[in-house]
């Protein structure tokens, strides 16, 4: 989050925000591992790939993570939904590490390790599952959350397909002047919300983005607390399942 969204977050209500500067791109790019809670591991709708050497995974293993040992990975990328967030784990947090950046440099946005790795799982009293591994194959399904619009339904938006629709870019005037605007989408950037609200009609539905859905989800929520019927998506909207028609300014 940039230190300017981080002060719009604080005006929306948000108490426990923190800035670094050069943001998660810069973070990845050093090669630094980005960590999941161990409830997120738990509950998440999340990919979780163990890639230990199979007999440590038959000894134990965390709860649906599937074996893929690390000289596997490579031959096994196009079976991981690439918009799914994945988490890593192994033994050795160098392997794991060096996995995360082999993902990441193939296009895999959302990759993370177990925090602590294997031995912080167990060593915080986390479920293992032991036995023969059955199956190898990622099943996995993006779950829309709470608010969410998916996908489909905001494309059909953008192409005026759903009637009583308004679709809401809340990017920056400057980033619509680079990249453009989807087409049947008003800008009316995050900051601006406030005092532009009344220009929003509250008989219909709002769907509302962003870049990557940060904006969008701050945005949904001051919407809502004011009676708007509204959704936002959640989507970095350079991935490409994101093919709506762009308008060149």
């Amino acid at each position: 989050m940039s230190t300017k969204n981080a002060g719009l977050a604080k005006k929306l209500g948000y108490t426990n925000i923190r800035v670094y500067l050069d943001g998660e791109p810069a973070w990845a790019k050093s090669g630094l591992p980005t960590f999941a809670t161990y409830d997120f591991v738990t509950n998440g709708n999340v990919v979780l790939i163990d890639i230990r050497s199979r007999d440590k995974v038959v000894a134990g293993r965390i709860p649906r993570a599937v074996s893929i040992p690390y000289f596997k990975l490579e031959d096994r990328l196009d079976d991981i939904p690439r918009n799914a967030p994945v988490i890593l784990y192994s033994d050795d947090l160098e392997e794991v590490t060096t996995a995360i950046n082999e993902m990441r440099d193939d296009g895999f946005n959302f990759v993370a390790a177990v925090r602590g790795n294997f031995q912080g799982w167990v060593e915080n009293g986390g479920k293992l599952v032991k036995g023969p591994i059955l199956s190898t194959e990622i099943n996995w399904q993006r779950k829309l959350g709470k608010g969410e619009v998916s996908v489909a339904d905001f494309k059909k938006a953008t192409e005026g397909q759903i009637p009583n629709t308004v679709v809401v870019d809340a990017r920056t005037k400057e980033e619509v002047a680079e990249l453009g605007l989807f087409k049947n989408t008003i800008n009316i950037p995050l900051d601006e919300l406030t005092k532009r609200m009344n220009e929003l009609p509250k008989d219909k539905q709002i769907f509302i983005h962003c870049s990557t859905g940060a904006r969008a989800d701050m945005a949904y929520q001051q919407l809502i607390k004011n009676g708007y019927n509204v959704k936002f998506l959640l989507l970095n909207i350079e991935d490409a399942e994101c093919d709506c028609e762009i308008i060149r300014p």
